[in-house]
């Protein structure tokens, strides 16, 4: 149990978005993530005072109890997705504001909050790394994201740091054949604000137009809210699919935001979000659209 009167709480207590910047890439769950963060706090709080003291650098003892209880988290997730109704997202992110409480695009010193703008938290990162076996995501994670050496990588996995340097380079080839063509962020606001209106204008020339041939729209509604249950494939296809769900129902407000660090689109009904979505776009086209509708993904977007 945390004792606030403990003089080395407020050390502790400041690798707690570390953590959870960690955490979330290794489970694609923010909920997840800040149960594992309050995990790893239990577990140091367990120990005796002498036991704490013996601890030469505890940010990474920190770190490695935490990636180490995701890695057995992310083999029970997988059992737990098999179950899920319909298409499983990765819980988006809130805008940058919310998530760190700064401007956005604000400077930073510290390493945690430069992580959360770089690619490793956009939604199309995050949908390869669901595709990988746990080890090979928690080994890329670590050594590619966090910059770990392949020795402390191997003592969390519980492999050599060979075969650990094995699992990250596998996981490096997923990334690089799933990543499209580097799209500066303005042409990435144009293109997700052109669908937008043409959305709005149920404008269905106008959404292929902005679709690749091959597009995809996913939805995740958990089961607990209506979406389609498996992806729609085709640029006429998801451009039909849109034209025929309300952009401008009663009440409800479609807006630009920052969506896992890009340009994106939150849905509001009378104030409460209702559909978050990641757009992946490669040259002029959108590949791939992910909107995240079960509630329970959505909280940290309408909390406060």
């Amino acid at each position: 149990m945390i004792n606030p009167s403990d003089p080395g709480l407020s050390a502790i207590l400041s690798e707690r978005r570390r953590l959870t910047n960690l955490a979330y890439r290794l489970l694609g769950s923010l909920a997840d993530a800040e149960d594992v963060v309050q995990e790893t706090f239990a577990r140091w709080y367990a120990m005796s005072p002498p036991q704490r003291d013996a601890i030469d650098s505890p940010g990474a003892w920190l770190a490695t109890v935490a990636s180490r209880i995701c890695l057995d988290l992310l083999g029970s997730a997988r059992a737990r997705r098999e179950r899920y109704v319909g298409e499983w997202i990765p819980e988006p992110l809130p805008d940058r504001t919310e998530w760190t409480g700064g401007r956005p695009g604000a400077g930073t010193a510290d390493p945690a909050d430069r992580v959360t703008l770089d690619e490793s938290v956009n939604m199309a990162f995050l949908v390869v790394l669901e595709a990988m076996t746990p080890a090979e995501r928690v080994a890329f994670v670590l050594h590619d994201v966090f910059r770990y050496p392949f020795a402390e990588v191997a003592e969390i996995v519980g492999r050599t740091p060979a075969a650990c340097r094995q699992l990250a380079t596998s996981a490096r080839r997923r990334v690089r054949s799933a990543r499209p063509d580097a799209v500066p962020a303005a042409r990435r606001a144009e293109i997700v604000r052109a669908f937008k209106v043409a959305w709005e204008a149920k404008d269905i020339d106008a959404l292929v137009g902005l679709l690749a041939p091959d597009a995809t729209a996913t939805g995740d509604g958990g089961g607990l809210v209506t979406a389609a249950l498996h992806p729609v494939e085709g640029a006429e296809q998801v451009a039909r699919f849109f034209a025929a769900r309300p952009a401008a129902a009663p009440g409800l407000t479609l807006v630009e935001r920052t969506v896992n660090g890009q340009p994106g689109l939150v849905a509001q009904l009378d104030g409460v979000t209702v559909s978050v979505m990641a757009f992946d776009v490669a040259g002029n086209r959108i590949e791939h659209i992910w909107a995240v509708l079960n509630p329970e993904k959505l909280q940290p977007w309408t909390a406060g």
